[in-house]
């Protein structure tokens, strides 16, 4: 019997090096200046994103307002492309576990590039708002894949020290690029901030093409596409925001047409769902809920998602609509927002790198997001900068602990032929809820507004020529330009829309609160060391030694392996020719 347990042995540190090949072998440890290098196309590609992003964010309200949009319209331009980036992201996630991910970075990169530009000669709203749609794909693709190429290459110890530098570049385009857009829309024209980031899409395709590496997911079937599934979640997707934005508003609730929409989303998400279970391929796999991290994370990027698109989004029409300023002073105002997200991003990432603990960071984080809402809500046209920048530094500090580590601690705990899928559906549920949450905000800030607006000029007699144009344009219901209206009506116009953005935060402190809850149940589960590429390494050599057990236990139990030296019955494999050649040497 010992003999059998010294082969056996003897067969563990055998196997391996027989099954290595050049393309799996695991790489020694990277220094840093070789990570970056490797991730340099990533970095620049989300900087594109990022500054196209933001960019355009203070001169939006100026853009609606150029081309004749209304309210409902303006928060479809933002919602066009959350949807489409929310219903791609899962897609692009799948894509990635079956197909090269290098070839999917570039072609999300050049979709949202072409969508960008394109933009940048929308005639009208209805136009924007169709462009989005691409952009928004592109979008999906390089948040999802971005974060899974990242996990290939780095462990989830190491991930926060190389993220947070990262995340000190997206800094740079996320407070730039307000400043950028603002400057570029009052010297050449809003139509300027859809091209400025065209340069860094070129170079971020050339670095990706010579710096990043990846290894190709291993399949050992062919490829198989959920196209039913991507049919059914688009359709219910779509179907439920045009059901929450237009309600009440377009279409009354207990109206045919509401009821119609109503259950057009609910068959296709119910469908959708029961798909899912079916399929070889799903889009979103059913069994990723059995595991707790992955549905508190879930959880928890619902409630937080609509937390943070609804700054991004309300936060420019705040201070352009309610207290006057413009595109350029916009994107000042917003710095301590920005200082507040990434400054927290950045040291966070450093210290749980450093010492492996996220879970007090994130709670802290969860509580300091629900308190910067709730202090968001209180908002009114002439509060005090001061108190509107610290409001707006806490709120982005509770987001930057958060955002991040949920897709970190996802990866951190799911297998690595599921990272893909696990990774772009946690970005899937908090874009779809941010998605939701903004329209519905839109459509309550769109009614408070045109409530506010209406009991402040009650009795109100024009006086002016200007005046009356003035009722005129607000009773069409189009985005004002508050810096044109008559003082007398400005000052009206600017408190409806402070108290309305405010009332419009009420919807996220609830959810706030579920997010508290949801991370502290979350498993405190410690950082793993080894990144996928690692990882499915060690698994797939895992698997070689248990079959190679199950043969010589197999040989044993038949008799097939004698210890005079008789020939095995399966000699391919060498393990047999190998224990006779050590049953030897211990008869010696």
């Amino acid at each position: 019997m010992g003999v059998w347990l010294t082969s056996i042995n003897f067969l563990r540190r055998s196997v391996t090096p027989v099954t290595h090949t050049p393309s799996s072998a695991p790489e020694a440890t990277r220094s840093a200046r070789e990570v970056f290098t490797a991730i340099s196309g990533l970095v620049v590609g989300m900087f594109v994103a990022v500054l196209s992003g933001t960019v355009v964010s203070t001169s939006m309200p100026v853009i609606i307002a150029d081309l004749g949009g209304t309210q409902s319209q303006y928060t479809w331009v933002i919602t066009a492309s959350l949807l489409a980036t929310a219903v791609s992201t899962p897609i692009w996630g799948k894509l990635a576990d079956l197909v090269d991910r290098k070839v999917l970075v570039q072609i999300s990169l050049i979709l949202f590039t072409v969508g960008t530009v394109i933009a940048g000669f929308s005639t009208d709203t209805n136009m924007l708002i169709a462009v989005r749609v691409i952009q928004g794909i592109g979008v999906g693709g390089l948040m999802s894949l971005v974060m899974i190429a990242v996990a290939l290459i780095i462990s989830p110890r190491e991930r926060g020290k190389y993220m947070g530098v990262v995340g000190g570049i997206m800094a740079l385009g996320t407070i730039g690029g307000p400043l950028l857009g603002g400057l570029l829309t009052d010297v050449w024209g809003w139509r300027s901030n859809f091209f400025v980031g065209v340069p860094f899409a070129i170079l971020a395709l050339v670095l990706l093409q010579f710096t990043l590496h990846l290894p190709k997911p291993q399949r050992d079937s062919k490829v198989s596409i959920d196209y039913f599934g991507i049919v059914l979640l688009a359709v219910g997707v779509s179907t439920l925001l045009i059901w929450v934005s237009m309600g009440g508003s377009q279409f009354d609730w207990d109206s045919s047409t509401s009821i119609m929409l109503a259950v057009i989303a609910g068959v296709a998400i119910a469908a959708f769902i029961t798909v899912e279970f079916f399929v070889k391929e799903p889009i979103v796999p059913m069994s990723l809920f059995r595991n707790r991290t992955f549905t508190l994370s879930v959880i928890a990027s619902i409630a937080i998602g609509v937390s943070m698109f609804a700054t991004s989004v309300f936060l420019a029409q705040y201070f352009q609509l309610a207290r006057g300023a413009t595109p350029t002073e916009s994107g000042l105002m917003t710095i301590p927002m920005i200082i507040g997200q990434m400054g927290a991003s950045i040291i966070i990432g450093q210290l749980v790198s450093r010492f492996g603990k996220w879970k007090g960071w994130m709670l802290t984080g969860s509580v300091l997001a629900t308190i910067g809402v709730s202090l968001m809500a209180t908002l009114r046209y002439d509060t005090p900068f001061p108190l509107v920048a610290v409001y707006m530094f806490i709120l982005g500090a509770g987001l930057g602990m958060v955002m991040q580590n949920l897709t970190l601690i996802v990866q951190n705990d799911t297998a690595p032929q599921q990272l893909g899928a696990a990774s772009s559906n946690v970005n899937f549920f908090r874009t779809i809820a941010g998605t939701i949450g903004v329209t519905v905000m839109g459509a309550m800030l769109s009614t408070s507004v045109a409530s506010y607006i209406t009991d402040s000029l009650e009795g109100f007699t024009p006086t002016t020529p200007a005046e009356v144009d003035a009722l005129k344009h607000l009773a069409s219901g189009d985005v004002p330009k508050v810096g044109q209206l008559p003082d007398t009506i400005r000052t009206i116009v600017e408190g409806a829309y402070g108290h309305g953005i405010a009332d419009s935060f009420i919807i996220a402190i609830p959810l706030a609160v579920i997010a508290i809850i949801a991370i502290a149940f979350i498993k405190n589960k410690p950082l793993s060391t080894k990144n996928a590429a690692e990882q499915m390494l060690e698994q797939a050599e895992e698997s070689v030694i248990e079959v190679s057990e199950a043969e010589v236990g197999a040989s044993l139990s038949t008799g097939a392996i004698r210890l005079g030296g008789a020939e095995s019955a399966s000699p391919a494999t060498g393990s047999v020719r190998v224990l006779e050649r050590e049953d030897r040497d211990q008869e010696r």
